[in-house]
């Protein structure tokens, strides 16, 4: 295959791949636009590791998306792969750090998505120089972790231990077993 219709058809390619990432970027602002008014302890996040380097991809791809549309003359349609990319560079990412970590009414919010209260099954923390929560989902059998700022640990726990006394929490079942202590113990 010419890299001439080789280079179109990967761009493509990753256009589709971007396109999937901004759609789930954006249905996370979505639920995190509904979700915040409930909110019992949170903060916000740290920006992501080489954030500033995302940002100047984002502007680099915007301004290769203007040439390329009027100077050098393509069709939109011609330039799916470099719009995709430009827009979760430039605008996913900026916008998916501004969603507040912690936890809501009805689940916690972790550094890789949201957790409803009833799919955890298993809580531990992780304390070296950061204090990290991480929570076994029993539902997909996954980990999610949520870095927890060291002056709200206390606060955490506390919550936490409340909803397992509440019984939101299940502790045990199919998830991770922590052992045969108590589930309220495991906070």
């Amino acid at each position: 295959m010419a890299p001439d219709a080789l280079l179109p058809g990967l761009l493509f390619l990753f256009g589709i791949g971007f396109f999937a990432a901004n759609l789930k970027v954006t249905t996370d602002l979505i639920r995190f636009r509904l979700r915040r008014t409930s909110a019992l302890l949170v903060w916000n996040a740290p920006k992501p590791r080489y954030y500033g380097f995302a940002l100047a991809l984002g502007a680099i791809l915007g301004l290769l998306v203007v040439f390329k549309l009027f100077v050098l003359g393509r069709t939109p349609g011609q330039l799916f792969g470099e719009v995709m990319m430009f827009l979760y560079f430039g605008y996913a990412v900026p916008l998916s750090s501004r969603i507040s970590r912690g936890f809501y009414r009805d689940g916690v919010w972790a550094d890789t998505g949201f957790m409803p209260w009833g799919q955890i099954s298993a809580v531990s923390w992780k304390e070296d120089e950061t204090v990290t929560l991480v929570l076994i989902s029993h539902a997909r059998s996954v980990a999610q972790r949520l870095e927890v700022p060291g002056h709200l640990y206390g606060q955490s726990r506390r919550l936490l231990h409340d909803k397992i006394k509440a019984q939101e929490i299940q502790i045990g079942g199919s998830g991770l077993d922590l052992g045969s202590r108590a589930g309220q113990d495991a906070v």
